[in-house]
């Protein structure tokens, strides 16, 4: 993975795509942050500790998903649509884990794309099967 200053300028662009974004991290593969946070002014939906438990989970499902590589094809993005917002995940190179999360009114037909150009310096060249 790049380096912590790289990582964080990416979460940047991230949030700065759309007013309507929320927070942009980067969690390792064992569900640690290691980049990005909140857009200031806005505050987060869960408590730290429930953080840590939602970024485990999150690294466990990202490692989970290669298991259907080979008949559907990577995983480039998975969205959550929330009642309060809306969650996406980008899977990145070592399993580890791009998370965003949005207004519920972002365009959400656009603005996963232009995230995973951003995060195109950090994801994994194609597996062939």
């Amino acid at each position: 993975m790049s380096n912590s200053d790289d990582l964080e300028k990416i979460c940047q662009k991230i949030i700065k795509i759309d007013p309507k974004m929320r927070s942009a991290r980067i969690i390792n593969n064992r569900g640690h942050l290691v980049a990005g946070g909140m857009k200031s002014g806005f505050q987060s939906l869960e408590e730290q500790k429930q953080d840590e438990m939602m970024f485990m989970e999150l690294a466990l499902r990202v490692r989970m998903r290669h298991e259907f590589d080979r008949e559907f094809g990577e995983v480039h993005f998975s969205m959550s649509y929330r009642d309060k917002i809306i969650v996406m995940s980008f899977p990145l190179n070592n399993d580890d884990v791009c998370l965003a999360s949005s207004e519920k009114d972002l365009d959400f037909g656009k603005i996963p794309f232009k995230i995973l150009k951003i995060l195109s310096p950090l994801k994994k060249t194609p597996k062939t099967f």
